[in-house]
C-alpha cells in the first residue's frame, strides 16, 4: 500500500491597474443600470415566492393522496394482476443483470452505477484584489497565486493573468465516464429511468486488491496514476479513482447487496411514475427498509425544507431589488462622507424591512390563491390580537 502525497509549488506576483475617478454622471449611468437589474431582481422575486407556495402546497396534496391510496405488496418476487395501475409499495435487495466494467484498467463491479473520476495535476490561478484612492485615481492591486493541483475539469490557462511558466494541457488523455446498468430491479420489478437516477449515493471503490494494468500506470492508494513519478506529480500528470452506488448481489469484499424502498405505480413488471389528482407525480425511491409512513414522512420534511430554502431566496432576491433601485439615493450624497454613511445605514433598513413585509404579502397571497380556508382563517387569527387590545380600552377608561 503506498499513499502518493500532493507536493505543489506556489508562485505569486502583485499586478496595480489604476483609472481615473468616475465622475457624477458615470457614477449616476452605473447606478441607473443597476436600477433596472434590482426592477427584473425584485419582480423574479413575487414570482419565486408565489409559485413556490403553490409548489408546496401541490406536492403536499399529492403526499397526502399517495399515503391514503398506496398498497403495500406482500411478496417482491411475485407480480399481481390485482395492483395493475395502483401506487405500490415495496423494499428490497437491488439487482442487476451483469456487472459494470471497465476494461481500460480491469475493473468490474455489480453494481447500478460505475462511476470512473480522472483528475489532472494542473496549474490553479487565485486572486486577491484591494481598491484604494490615491492621487485623485482608484487603484486596484490585485495579488495573482498559482499553485498545482489535482482537478477533474479543464483549467484554461489562457486566461490567466500569467501564463507563462503556468501552461495546462488543453485535453485530458483519459476521459471520465459513469456507466449505468440498463435493468435494474427489485425482485420481480424494473426501476424506470427515474428511479435509477434516484440511486446517487456513490463510494469510493477499494483498488487495492488489483494489479498495475498498464506499464505507464501505477496504483497507489485507492488511486491509478499517469505519472513517471506519482510522489513528485507535474503538470498534465493523471490519477483515476472509481466510485459505485447500489451495490447489486453479494460481494466478498464490499458486503451484502444494497436494499432500497420503492413507491411507485406498478405498470407489469415495471415501477413507473404515479400521477396524482393535483397535478404531481409520485415516483420515490429511498435507500434501506422503510415502512409507507417512513418514507411519506421523509417526503414531507424534504418538501418543507425546500419550501422554506425558497422562500429564504425569493426575500433575498427582494431584498437585492430593493437595494439596487435605492442605490440612486447614495449616489446622490457619496461625496458627503457622513451624511453617505447614514443613508446607506437608511437604506439598508428599508430594503430590509419593506422586502420582508412583501416577502410575507405574497406568501400570503399564494395561501389565499391555493388554499383560501387556510389564508381567511390566518387573516382573521392576525386580527385577534388588535381586537383583545380595542376591548380593554373603555375598562381602563371607566377606571
Amino acid at each position: 500500500f503506498q499513499q502518493f502525497s500532493d507536493t505543489g509549488s506556489r508562485k505569486e506576483h502583485v499586478k496595480i491597474t489604476s483609472e481615473p475617478k468616475p465622475g457624477f454622471l458615470e457614477r449616476l449611468s452605473e447606478t441607473s443600470g443597476g436600477m433596472l437589474i434590482g426592477f427584473v431582481t425584485f419582480l423574479l422575486a413575487f414570482y419565486l415566492l408565489f409559485t413556490n407556495e403553490g409548489r408546496a402546497v401541490r406536492t403536499a396534496k399529492s403526499l397526502e393522496e399517495g399515503l391514503s391510496i398506496v398498497v403495500p405488496l406482500d411478496s417482491i418476487h411475485g407480480i399481481s394482476q390485482q395492483n395493475e395501475g395502483r401506487l405500490v409499495h415495496l423494499a428490497g435487495d437491488l439487482s442487476t443483470s451483469k456487472p459494470l466494467f471497465d476494461p481500460s484498467y480491469g475493473l468490474s463491479i455489480q453494481a447500478v452505477k460505475l462511476k470512473r473520476n480522472v483528475e489532472m495535476y494542473q496549474w490553479v490561478e487565485y486572486e486577491d484584489s484591494k481598491e484604494y484612492e490615491e492621487n485623485g485615481e482608484i487603484k486596484k492591486e490585485t495579488t495573482y497565486s498559482y499553485n498545482t493541483e489535482w482537478k477533474s475539469e479543464i483549467v484554461n490557462s489562457r486566461n490567466f493573468d500569467r501564463e507563462i511558466g503556468h501552461k495546462n494541457p488543453s485535453a485530458m488523455a483519459v476521459e471520465s465516464f459513469t456507466a449505468v446498468s440498463p435493468n435494474v430491479q427489485v425482485g420481480s420489478f424494473f426501476l424506470s429511468k427515474g428511479l435509477v437516477d434516484k440511486i446517487d449515493d456513490f463510494k469510493q471503490l477499494s483498488l487495492s486488491h488489483l494489479e498495475d494494468p498498464h506499464a505507464d500506470v501505477t496504483r497507489g492508494g485507492d488511486y491509478f496514476y499517469h505519472s513517471d513519478n506519482p510522489r513528485r506529480p507535474e503538470v498534465g500528470d493523471l490519477r483515476v479513482s472509481f466510485f459505485y452506488a447500489g451495490l447489486s448481489g453479494d460481494d466478498p469484499r464490499l458486503g451484502s447487496a444494497d436494499k432500497v424502498t420503492v413507491i411507485a405505480r406498478q405498470r407489469g413488471d415495471q415501477l413507473v411514475p404515479y400521477p396524482t389528482k393535483s397535478g404531481d407525480v409520485l415516483e420515490i425511491l429511498y435507500p434501506g427498509d422503510l415502512s409507507v409512513e417512513e418514507v411519506f414522512q421523509k417526503e414531507h420534511e424534504s418538501n418543507t425544507m425546500k419550501t422554506w430554502a425558497l422562500r429564504a431566496a425569493g426575500w433575498f432576491s427582494m431584498f437585492v431589488g430593493i437595494s439596487l433601485m435605492t442605490r440612486i439615493f447614495y449616489t446622490l450624497v457619496d461625496w458627503f462622507p457622513i451624511v453617505r454613511d447614514l443613508v446607506n445605514v437608511g437604506l439598508k433598513m428599508f430594503a430590509l424591512c419593506v422586502a420582508s413585509s412583501l416577502s410575507l404579502l405574497t406568501i400570503s397571497a399564494g395561501w389565499l390563491f391555493y388554499r383560501p380556508l387556510w389564508a381567511l382563517l390566518l387573516a382573521l387569527l392576525s386580527v385577534v390580537p388588535i381586537v383583545v387590545a380595542r376591548s380593554r380600552v373603555p375598562s381602563k377608561k371607566q377606571q
